[in-house]
């Protein structure tokens, strides 16, 4: 019994996502079904075993609303891409119990408010997309990919970055960054991009940026930085 109530548990949570949006392509309400099995739905991709959904994929299908709560009950979900679509409003705080996810997209949409502190927990996301958005707050001291471009995130760089020894790709450019770089970044030498420029970052360049031997595309302008490379 209790491995047949699994798969409606996904089942469920993905109908209330569907209840909740506007399908403005009509792609959800063509495929999400009761007559279908859910691994067959479109943007859904399951595990074979547990039959439990993995990866939800609805980039691009027009969607409009809010990111409801019950997303939070795909509790085996690897992936999470809802990127370029029209979401808006807040993060719901029970997404922060998918602790499996190792990538989250939601770039252009019209997310706003901050970026939620539980992101933080989730420790096996390699890569984090909010780009063109609308969010404030700080950035979450994790990740292998962050794309936290054309926000409105303040305060500093944060030095526990320097823990996430695999991170290759930060992009923080457009926000309202402020303080110096820290030099612990200089330590993550699996880096290939850092991408700072328009912030209000501060102080003199580390001569430790020679480090990085693998950096390929070093971007800083219009900050207040001084000293040369």
């Amino acid at each position: 019994r209790h491995d047949c109530e699994e798969p409606h548990t996904d089942q469920h949570a993905l109908l209330a996502f569907k209840h909740q949006i506007i399908d403005s392509h009509n792609i959800l309400a063509n495929s999400w079904t009761t007559n279908n099995s859910v691994c067959n739905w479109a943007g859904v991709s399951c595990a074979a075993k547990p039959q439990r959904v993995r990866v939800l994929d609805l980039s691009s299908m027009g969607l409009i609303g809010t990111i409801p709560p019950q997303l939070g009950n795909l509790s085996f979900l690897v992936s999470r891409n809802l990127s370029h679509n029209n979401f808006q409003g807040h993060f719901p705080r029970e997404l922060g119990q998918l602790s499996h996810l190792k990538l989250i997209d939601l770039s252009f949409n019209f997310l706003n408010g901050k970026i939620p502190s539980w992101f933080g927990r989730l420790d096996k996301v390699l890569h984090l997309n909010l780009r063109n958005n609308n969010l404030t707050g700080v950035i979450p001291p994790s990740i292998a990919n962050l794309d936290l471009n054309f926000n409105l995130i303040h305060g500093n760089i944060p030095h526990e970055i320097s823990k996430f020894l695999n991170l290759r790709i930060l992009r923080l450019a457009h926000n309202q960054l402020s303080g110096s770089i820290p030099a612990v970044i200089y330590n993550i030498f699996s880096l290939l991009m850092i991408s700072v420029p328009h912030n209000h970052l501060s102080g003199s360049l580390p001569k430790d940026i020679g480090s990085l031997t693998e950096l390929k595309k070093l971007l800083l302008y219009d900050n207040n930085l001084e000293g040369k490379l």
